[in-house]
């Protein structure tokens, strides 16, 4: 069995990928709300997932306003999909016995 994705694995990071798997963008702001976490808390684990190309942040203004928006890459998509998958094989395997 491969080894989990350790960048994925991470609670926040897993829901932050996961909301954007449903959700075309999503704001800062939206990702906050959703992920009940802090400003800081959400910039760090943000940028591990664009580190690893996992998450595509863009940033622009509305007004005077900084708005920053986060979707999900296609190497993000394919990362959780195999991370879904590393999960099941062990759902079954722990069932089986």
């Amino acid at each position: 069995m491969p080894d989990l994705d350790r960048v994925i694995h991470e609670r926040l990071r897993l829901g932050i990928v996961s909301a954007l798997a449903v959700n075309e963008w999503l704001t800062f702001n939206e990702l906050k709300h959703l992920m009940r976490t802090t400003d800081g808390n959400l910039s760090v684990h943000a940028r591990k997932l664009e580190e690893a190309s996992y998450v595509e942040c863009h940033k622009s203004f509305e007004g005077r306003l900084p708005k920053t928006r986060f979707r999900l890459t296609a190497s993000g998509r394919k990362a959780l999909e195999r991370y879904l998958q590393h999960m099941e094989a062990l759902i079954r395997a722990t069932r089986a016995r």
